[in-house]
Formats: structure tokens, sequence, C-alpha cells
């Protein structure tokens, strides 16, 4: 089983400044600090230490320069064949994720690199198509653009993911490393499963994450690329976050990311005025109807919505039916602005609504309420230009800006997610075995396809001796008694193949039995597997 471990790496064939990492536990990923070229050896050779798994010597990087030298000479399979490439071959795919959150970088980088819902087919497409990408999916939110990869090479695999970031955000990979966080196998299934349950939320405990891991399985389906390990990872990571909520009390009394801004919005507000403070919302989507259902929820009885269409507001007060909410189109934003002290904002708009010529043009709200108008912007991309903090008459507050009132509670909510912890580590290891399971798949399918080879050609060969005017019922029964017997030798030997969790054998011992297998009855074929999916990748490409 490739297990995670603590590792450092240089993207391949690239200089860079800084790579950091979060650190999600104890032994998870440390920062490291990477140098140009010069010391790129050194900086591997530690690699060594970190994880003796992917060795890069110093006699595999004299190899792979002599291997660049021949390049114009040798096809993408004959480059594959004549590099240092027993590290790869000899192991599995790796589950990786590489991205950034709200933990690692401002809203100014993550908006550049979010991807809308209605592209993530498209971008799991661009990303299958890289030659060390099998699988791929995309979790894009306000907080986080997190890509999800299953790679043929897992430091290769990388490097691709990395300068495909770079080429759609129009950010230049430099420094686009240095908010990424990178998470492999272990790790990486982890860090979902905590993402799922609320844990790596910038407000703890918060629930809207696990309608959006749900959405990118709803997404996947059906979608060329969203293959059997990363659905089985997501589909696994929904029945996490399932399980966290139900059996701990994290998420009692949580706030959302809607919760907090209507919070520091009245933080900001002198309490004796909060009441009369004339709110607009703008969008009426998840994030908009959060945000007037916790503005009721302290007291705002009046409130102008502003959306595309009239429908959601609509929806939205027949629940809140004692609530004044009045709809507005969205042409008439900028006259409803005029007209608010607080202004919310959560729509999928990708430029901004609001610029700075737009705010300066708006009259003065009444010196009672602090004689500022306050933005709360809850988009990403953002909603409100970085340009409206240089009007005086404004205050503009985006997602980054909650964690002041994320803090208040902090304490309390870690000593809550340590009891998640524990369910965690626990559906790890089941999906973790899950996972070896399907290491002996194509073992198991020779075996049977060889032993049905088999029973049918002696089959054939009892019939010829029985003649042709055998009746059909005694063909039928030596059939199903050939079945029998065939099941009933493959019994034991299936039963040795299987690693779930189900019983105490371990995984050397399935994988011994497996390469046993295939030695016994010559099951194993002359091209290795990752060579296989390797020519397959570049058949494709050309």
């Amino acid at each position: 089983m490739a297990v995670a471990s603590n590792f450092a790496t240089a993207f391949a064939g690239a200089n860079m400044e800084t790579f950091l990492c979060r650190t999600f536990r104890a032994s998870s990923l440390a920062g490291i600090s990477f140098r140009p070229n010069r010391n790129r050896r050194r900086v591997l050779e530690r690699g060594v230490v970190l994880n003796p798994r992917c060795e890069f010597g110093s006699d595999s990087l004299v190899q792979e320069e002599k291997i660049k030298s021949r390049a114009s000479s040798l096809s993408a399979l004959e480059l594959l064949k004549t590099s240092a490439t027993d590290r790869y071959t000899k192991e599995r795919s790796s589950i990786v994720v590489i991205g950034l959150s709200v933990h690692t970088a401002p809203v100014e980088m993550r908006e550049k690199l979010a991807v809308p819902e209605a592209d993530w087919p498209r971008a799991i497409g661009e990303l299958c198509c890289l030659n060390h990408i099998e699988e791929a999916a995309v979790l894009s939110t306000c907080n986080r653009m997190e890509i999800y990869v299953v790679a043929l090479s897992w430091h290769r695999g990388i490097r691709e993911v990395t300068e495909w970031m770079a080429k759609t955000s129009g950010v230049p990979a430099s420094e686009l490393r240095q908010h990424l966080f990178l998470l492999r196998d272990n790790d990486a299934t982890q860090h979902l499963f905590e993402v799922s349950a609320g844990l790596d939320s910038l407000v703890l405990g918060e629930g809207q994450i696990l309608a959006q891991v749900k959405q990118v399985v709803k997404v996947g389906q059906g979608v060329v690329g969203f293959g059997r390990n990363i659905s089985g990872l997501f589909k696994h990571a929904i029945t996490v976050g399932k399980r966290v909520r139900t059996e701990t009390n994290i998420a009692s009394g949580a706030v959302s990311v809607s919760s907090a801004a209507v919070e520091l919005a009245l933080m900001k507000l002198p309490k004796s005025e909060s009441p009369s403070a004339r709110m607009l919302v703008i969008g009426a989507g998840k994030m908009g109807k959060l945000v007037i259902k916790h503005l009721a929820a302290k007291g705002c009885n009046k409130m102008v919505v502003v959306n595309r269409s009239e429908e959601r507001v609509a929806l939205i007060h027949e629940e809140l039916n004692d609530v004044e909410i009045i709809y507005k189109p969205i042409t008439e934003m900028l006259s409803c602005a005029s007209e608010a002290d607080v202004i919310f904002t959560s729509t999928a708009s990708e430029t901004p609504l609001f610029l700075k010529e737009h705010v300066e043009d708006l009259p003065p709200v009444s010196p009672k309420i602090g004689g500022l108008r306050l933005f709360l912007d809850i988009s990403v991309p953002r909603n409100v230009g970085s340009c409206v903090s240089c009007v005086q008459s404004a205050r503009v507050y985006n997602v980054d800006d909650l964690k002041e009132v994320v803090e208040a509670n902090k304490e309390d909510r870690h000593r809550k997610a340590m009891e998640a912890q524990a369910i965690i580590g626990e559906e790890s290891k089941q999906f973790e075995a899950w996972r070896d399971s399907l290491e002996t798949v194509p073992t198991i399918k020779k075996l049977r396809s060889y032993a049905e080879r088999l029973r049918l050609s002696e089959l054939e060969k009892c019939g010829s001796k029985m003649g042709d005017d055998l009746p059909k019922k005694t063909m039928r029964a030596v059939d199903d008694l050939s079945r029998g017997i065939v099941n009933k030798l493959l019994h034991g030997p299936m039963q040795h193949l299987r690693c779930d969790g189900s019983d105490s054998r371990t995984l050397s011992e399935t994988l011994e039995n497996m390469h046993a297998l295939n030695r016994m009855f010559g099951l194993e074929t002359e091209i290795s597997v990752f060579e296989q999916k390797f020519r397959a990748k570049t058949e494709q490409s050309q």
C-alpha cells in the first residue's frame, strides 16, 4: 500500500522560491523552503530523508540530464523506458490534492483560481488529458480551490497540475506555489474527510461545505475522468461528514460564513442603532438566503433583496412570512444601494458589481449609523472591487475579515473537533482498505478468465467425444458441473486475494498471494501497468 509519509518535493523541472504545506496533524507536511537550481541536489537529497520511497539520488539526476539530451530523438514512451522509472512502475497510482484555501492564500489569490461549478466537467476533462493524470475532481468554494487527482507518477502529476492551474488562472507558477499546499495518499484522504466534516473550514463545524462536497459527486457523475478512485473518495467523504455531524456536537451552534458576516456587520454598527439600520442583500442563492435568515434571527424585520429573478426571493419570503422582504431587480441595484446602510453581496458574478466610481456617487449614510456605508462581500470572486476600500465613506469586509468573529468561539470548537478526529481516523482506514482491495482486482479478473478458458476448452472436448446427439439437458448438467468445480477450486485463492479489512490478513500478505498466483498461472503481462497506461495517454494526446 502506498502509505503517505512526510515528504518534501520540488516540482520537477521548475524553479521554486517557496513551497508551503499546511499542517493538519502531527504527521502532516512541513513548510519547505526551496532555492534556485544551484541548490536543487541538496533539496532533493533532503527529500530522501523525509520520504524514502521517493528517492532522488545524484545518479538519478545525472541520468535525467542524459535523457533530456536525447529527448529529441526519442518518443514519449521510449523516454519513459530509458529513464529511471523503477520508482514509479512498482508502485500504484497516488491520490494527490493540490490547492489553496483561506488558510494559505488571501481572497485576491483565491478568486483568480476559482472555477465556477459549470466549468468543473471541462476542468476534469482538461486535467485527465495530462500525461500522468488518470482521474480528477475540482472542489471550488469561497474558501478554497482544491484539485484532487489520481496520478500515475505523483511528482510529475504535481508539476502538470500546477502548470494547468497557472495557465487557467493567469497566475505565474512561481507566484502560485507560494500559496499552494500539497498532500498525498492517506494525508490527502484525511484532508478531504476533515473538509467534509467542517474541520478545515474558516468557521469550524459549518455545514455548507458538506453540501458542496455532495455537489462535486453530483456534477462528476457521467464525466469521463471522475473515476472509481476519486468517486469513491468523495462518496466516502460524504459519509464521514454525515457521521461527524450525527455523532458529535461540533455543529451545535455552528455559524456559517453568512452568519459570521451578519455578526461582523452588527459588531461594526452602533448597538443602539443596529435595529434601524437599512439592510440590502444582493443575491438570493444559498449564501444570500442564509444572510437573510440570520438577519431575521437578529431582529431585522425589513430588508431589500436584489436578485436577477423574483422567484427565489418569493420562496424565501414564504419561509419568513413575518419579515418584510422587498424584491428589486438587478437593474435597480445602485439605487437600492443609495438607500442602504449595510450591503451584503453574495452573487456568482465573475466581475465586481461595485467599483470606486459607483460608491463615490452614493449619498452619505446617517451619522447615527457611524457615517460609513458597510459592504460585507462574501463572494469569491469578489463582488466589491478592492478599489472601493479607498472611498472614505465606505468600509469593505470580505470573507478573510470574518476571522474576527470566528476567533470568539474557536477554543470550544477545537475541543469538539477532537471527537471528530477519532471518526475520521477510523473512516480513513476503511477507505484505504477499500482502495487496497482494488490492487488485486486485475489478478482476480485474469485468474477467472484463465479458469474459464480452460473450462470451455475441456467442455468442448467432452462434447465432441459424447457426440452431437447429446440431450440439451445433459449438456446443461455437464456445464453446471464444470462451473461448480471451477468455482470451488477458485474459492480459496480468491479469499486470499481479498484485503478489505474483514479479516486479519495484511496488505503485504495479500500482495504476496497475488504475485504468487500471477507466477503460478502465468498471469503477468510483459508490459507494466504503468507503461500501458502511459502509452494509452500518449496515444490519446496524439
